[in-house]
């Protein structure tokens, strides 16, 4: 590890909640500077030009991007912290060359994002949203009803880390049949049956995903995956929107193969293509599904605190990389 530094500055670069408060108590008791950007998430020249101006020590970020440029421009930059968990917005290959830490908060949302995709299942199962929408409209129509028994169905679960697990066990309480994969699967999953995709794909009612953004993710759910998906199903993703290909998915409702896409993140957000939002088996939420009261302030709490301890020279609770000269020593958890 490096030693400590003298107290400094650290950026954040963006915020999806009402202050900076949390972040700020946490950065200004260990005495560091916090310098706040725009609540909604700049582009990563923005950034760029922030960084430049304030010379950061550490840099926390929700969505915005944090670039190589940027990573290159602070010469006291030693840590990177994702307000989250996926670091697809991060240039994380440029801060390692650097010797710069990057950092996530990996378990902060597991019982919210579950809880999420299990919702959305149920919302379909149950026909909550649609009915939501007829009564409203003033149509009262039971005898309309093509409703499903959730414990008959099998729900494929793609992604088997900590929130994949924790859907699939939620699910299992269903009595639904439980079908997972992952290239790392633990060797241990009672009550689930381990399969390739393909396979899963083939056998589920519901595909869900929980799996992040990387280039060998990018659109892993496409026009020949969606075609190996049972007739009528459900296609539930609360990961990132780039792993879906929008347009296949809506050419899968508009022909009926696919009966409803459950999306909480699109490619495209906070747009929302025209053909998707028209579809009625479409259910969209907005990039919500990490969200909870507890869930935000440890999220906000837990990434700060990572900045903290690296200025004072310890070692990160969470590392995401091995930066070039540098140990993690005992505390690294990944």
């Amino acid at each position: 590890m490096n030693p400590p530094s003298r107290p400094g500055t650290v950026l954040l670069t963006d915020y999806a909640w009402p202050d900076d408060s949390v972040e700020r108590s946490v950065i200004e008791q260990a005495g560091h500077t916090l310098v706040t950007g725009p609540a909604e998430p700049a582009d990563a020249e923005a950034i760029e030009e922030l960084v430049a101006e304030h010379r950061p020590a550490g840099i926390l970020t929700c969505w915005a991007p944090v670039s190589a440029t940027a990573i290159d421009t602070s010469p006291d930059l030693r840590i990177v912290a994702r307000l989250g968990v996926g670091l697809d917005n991060i240039a994380v290959d440029a801060a390692t060359e650097r010797g710069v830490w990057v950092t996530n908060v990996p378990d902060y949302c597991v019982e919210e994002v579950s809880d999420h995709a299990v919702g959305m299942v149920l919302a379909w199962t149950r026909g909550l949203a649609v009915f939501d929408r007829e009564v409203r409209a003033g149509r009262w129509d039971p005898a309309s009803a093509r409703l499903r028994r959730l414990s008959t169905l099998t729900c494929g679960v793609v992604g088997f880390g900590r929130i994949g697990r924790a859907t699939a066990r939620k699910l299992g309480a269903f009595g639904c049949r439980i079908l997972a994969h992952d290239p790392h699967a633990p060797k241990d999953t009672p009550g689930v049956e381990m399969v390739d995709l393909e396979e899963l794909l083939r056998r589920s009612d519901v595909v869900i995903l929980h799996v992040p953004l990387t280039p060998g993710t990018h659109h892993i759910i496409g026009t020949e995956q969606l075609a190996l998906m049972q007739p009528g199903g459900l296609l539930v993703n609360v990961s990132r929107g780039g792993l879906v290909d929008t347009d296949a998915v809506i050419k899968a409702l508009d022909s009926g193969h696919l009966d409803s896409a459950a999306f909480d993140v699109l490619e495209t957000e906070p747009h929302v293509p025209a053909g998707l939002s028209a579809q009625p088996g479409a259910l969209l939420t907005p990039h919500v599904a990490f969200s909870s009261d507890a869930s935000v302030t440890e999220l906000r709490r837990r990434a700060a605190e990572e900045v903290v301890r690296i200025l004072a020279g310890e070692a990160p609770a969470h590392a995401c990389n091995s930066p070039r000269g540098l140990t993690a020593g005992p505390r690294d958890q990944r």
